[in-house]
């Protein structure tokens, strides 16, 4: 008699889960999935439709012009913010390959300010660029960093020499 009850139960329960379970499949076959169904939906032919023709026409953009003097304050920064990095990276032993690069963006920038100057003023220049090159080499040669302390006093003097020689208010006069 037990047997038979606790199967009836079993069975109850059988059939409540199965049928628990149609009604859900049978929920989600009725919501469906629109991303599915849009997958394998035929998308209509572009070909009928009119296609416009690309016209492709080069415009170069030019900035804002700036005047000699704004440029050579511009340059004058950079170079002065990047010179400042190489007495940074140096002191704070960074990487090699950061030193090197900060040395050569303040050549670079020198090199701008140069094109600004006159041909008196770009010789004297010519000569801190030559000394921050040789400079650049000496680190990059010194993987370890061991001169460190000699390479900060050499940029120190670079800097305190260019400060001293390329200020805007001395240099203003010999602009092009």
């Amino acid at each position: 008699m037990k047997t038979q009850v606790n199967a009836d139960k079993i069975k109850r329960r059988l059939t409540r889960i199965i049928l628990l379970a149609v009604c859900c499949s049978l929920l989600v076959t009725l919501a469906g999935c629109e991303a599915f169904v849009r997958k394998f939906t035929r998308k209509p032919k572009k070909e009928n439709l009119p296609q416009e023709e690309m016209v492709l026409a080069p415009e170069e953009y030019k900035g804002p012009q700036m005047s000699k003097e704004e440029l050579y304050r511009q340059y004058f920064l950079f170079w002065k913010s990047w010179q400042d990095e190489i007495i940074a990276s140096l002191s704070e032993k960074a990487s090699h390959k950061r030193q090197v690069y900060c040395a050569e963006e303040a050549i670079k920038n020198l090199d701008s300010l140069k094109e600004l100057l006159n041909e008196e003023r770009r010789e004297k220049l010519d000569i801190y660029i030559v000394r921050l090159k040789e400079l650049k080499d000496l680190i990059a040669e010194d993987l370890y960093s061991n001169n460190a302390s000699g390479y900060i006093q050499n940029a120190e003097r670079i800097k305190r020499d260019i400060l001293r020689d390329f200020s805007y208010q001395k240099i203003k006069d010999y602009l092009l």
